[in-house]
């Protein structure tokens, strides 16, 4: 492996985390859970970052709740997909880069790393901007100050140096749980009228013959699954000792696996909470337009009848953004370290890929000023969703291949979901290429 030197790095990188947090055999159940629990709620934080917003507060301006089935369903194909990932770590001992770098040439490892990469920049550029915002609404600078301000952010990174993983698994529970208390006010002062909040459960696809309902809806997809966190997952459960034994790595996957799915229901709940604030606060009130988070933020105080609602927004807005800087920086350690065999030191991999992003979101605010903050981040997360399938193949293929997972690969049912969800992503990203060239 190409060492670099480790001057400042953090203990959370993902060559010195696997097999951090012990779990002994003969534990009781209940320690058992209490131990496995945390790789999940890395994962989920990119499920609820700004762009998962951006897109949420769009589709329920512009269609209600009628969009509300496409969260959801984008949250269960995410439950799956990370299983896939989770499984993946738990079996081999490799995640899922390690295992493209072991399989495929070349050529192939480049360009899968190259897409990866821009997933993840496309994915700090939502957190820039998201955090941008936040400063904006709550201190009063401009938006290319608060653009300045996340840059400072690597030192977040840097004062992690030396904790251990399992803290690092506190502080984002926390952050999640101030966005999650966020939107419970939020919705008990706004009072969706929750028979129609059901009535958006219900699929209807004639929506997608509408450009931007089928626009609004890859973005919702591509900022639910987001590629590098598959890439993130299995590695992150490389953290917990199991043992060997295929009986041990059955209990590691049921118990992770418990983890992946109550971290994801959250997740999925808080952006189905973001859309239902939109659709209440907004599309019923006559604003069937608003694009922009600030937009969105401007108007709730009046809607709602009282500042408190704006202030919880913008601190919300600001939690996700912070906590999807840790799990971006480990991301893109998996991705470096997985493809091309390489170790940098972690606050050296957050400043890159900080200083990367704030390059189009300095350029995009500046030129297109500060209203394209909307339209910035749903391109993000349409960015993102264009990149998901050159990650979803080969975890398919992998987890689906006995003679990489033996008897613990994907059942003939799962493998099936696993690609009519491909072909789906696949078929929806073709269709939104179409109609933005015409």
């Amino acid at each position: 492996m190409i060492q670099l030197p480790k001057t400042a790095t953090a203990p959370f990188c993902p060559s010195e985390i696997r097999g951090t947090v012990d779990i002994a055999p003969t534990a009781s159940f209940r320690a058992k859970i209490a131990r496995f629990l945390g790789p999940g709620l890395l994962v989920s934080v990119g499920y609820m970052d700004p762009g998962n917003w951006a897109t949420d507060i769009e589709a329920g301006s512009k269609y209600g709740y009628d969009l509300l089935f496409v969260v959801v369903l984008s949250g269960l194909a995410a439950m799956l997909l990370q299983a896939m990932s989770m499984r993946l770590g738990v079996v081999t001992g490799k995640d899922l880069a390690q295992m493209s770098r072991g399989r495929y040439g070349r050529r192939a490892n480049l360009s899968l790393w190259l897409l990866a990469e821009v997933s993840i920049l496309a994915c700090d550029l939502a957190e820039v901007l998201g955090g941008a915002l936040a400063f904006h609404m709550l201190l009063g600078v401009s938006l290319l100050v608060g653009i300045a301000l996340t840059a400072f952010d690597t030192l977040i990174v840097l004062g992690l140096k030396g904790q251990k993983f399992r803290e690092l698994e506190a502080i984002v529970l926390g952050l999640i749980l101030t966005i999650g208390a966020s939107y419970l006010v939020e919705l008990w002062l706004i009072r969706p009228v929750w028979p129609e909040v059901a009535r958006g459960l219900l699929p209807d696809w004639r929506l997608f013959g509408q450009k931007d309902a089928l626009y609004l809806a890859v973005g919702v997809l591509g900022a639910t699954v987001m590629p590098h966190n598959l890439y993130l997952h299995s590695s992150i459960v490389q953290t917990r000792v199991i043992g060997h034994s295929e009986q041990a790595k059955r209990q590691a996957i049921r118990f992770l696996g418990f983890d992946s799915i109550l971290s994801l229901t959250f997740a999925m709940a808080i952006n189905a909470a973001i859309l239902i604030l939109a659709g209440a606060a907004l599309h019923a009130n006559g604003y069937l337009a608003v694009s922009d988070i600030e937009d969105a933020y401007h108007l709730l105080d009046p809607i709602v009848g009282t500042s408190l609602a704006g202030v919880l927004f913008a601190i919300a807005l600001l939690a996700s953004g912070q906590n999807s800087t840790f799990t971006g920086t480990v991301a893109g350690q998996v991705i470096l370290e997985g493809f091309l065999d390489i170790t940098i030191p972690c606050w050296q991999r957050r400043l890159i890929t900080r200083g990367l992003a704030l390059i189009p979101a300095f350029v995009g605010v500046a030129w297109l000023g500060e209203q394209s903050v909307g339209k910035l981040l749903v391109l993000s997360q349409v960015a993102l969703s264009l990149q998901l399938p050159f990650a979803l193949y080969p975890l398919i293929r992998f987890t689906s291949d006995p003679g990489v997972m033996g008897s613990l690969a994907n059942s003939p049912l799962v493998r099936l979901v696993g690609w009519v969800l491909f072909v789906v992503i696949g078929v929806a990203n073709l269709a939104l290429l179409a109609e933005m060239a015409l």
